[in-house]
């Protein structure tokens, strides 16, 4: 059986890490991964997307539409705008937290989190959103939202949080390996 999970953000928040240690947890356990990124702009805050997809029978990397068991997004608009993967019964881990893009500065318009919550809700239903902020706050750190988030994503049954943590084993600085198991623990 295969999984098929979309990571979005927006450069700088960690989701290349993050789809680095999905995809090292799996690997750990045997399992056949296939991973793509679109990064491009994203050194300058724009869009990131990771693909992963997990499984014996799975033979590209790219998720197709509709098809994402999991949506992890770091940044809600980023959650509304890749949506379409969503499978029909797939969850999405989101973080309440909305990056205002420049576009949206310059226009004097600005993008409203609760409402795009509640808009994710009504398309989706299975949703939980993080408030990464207070955690960030509680851990004492801003560069752990990548880890809180995947920690929620262990609530959708996607992966334990013990694979998670060896993961982390594997992939991060000794020094920085207590703060992301804290992390991973949050929610």
């Amino acid at each position: 059986m295969s999984k098929n999970i979309i990571i979005c953000g927006v450069g700088g928040q960690g989701t290349v890490l993050a789809a680095k240690v999905l995809s090292q947890a799996a690997i750990s356990n045997g399992e056949r991964v296939l991973s793509a990124e679109t990064i491009g702009m994203a050194q300058r805050g724009g869009s990131v997307v990771s693909h992963i997809r997990i499984g014996q029978d799975v033979f590209s990397p790219l998720v197709p539409q509709g098809q994402a068991d999991v949506l992890i997004a770091f940044e809600a608009a980023e959650a509304v705008r890749n949506i379409e993967f969503l499978k029909q019964g797939g969850s999405v881990i989101v973080n309440k937290k909305v990056v205002q893009p420049v576009t949206a500065s310059l226009s004097g318009k600005t993008f409203d989190e609760n409402e795009m919550i509640c808009y994710l809700q009504k398309v989706a239903g299975n949703v939980i959103a993080v408030d990464t902020d207070q955690a960030c706050r509680d851990l004492g750190s801003s560069k752990v939202v990548n880890m809180v988030l995947l920690g929620a994503a262990s609530k959708s049954g996607l992966i334990s949080k013990e694979e998670l943590k060896a993961a982390l084993k594997l992939l991060v600085k000794p020094e920085f390996y207590e703060l992301n198991v804290k992390a991973v623990d949050y929610v």
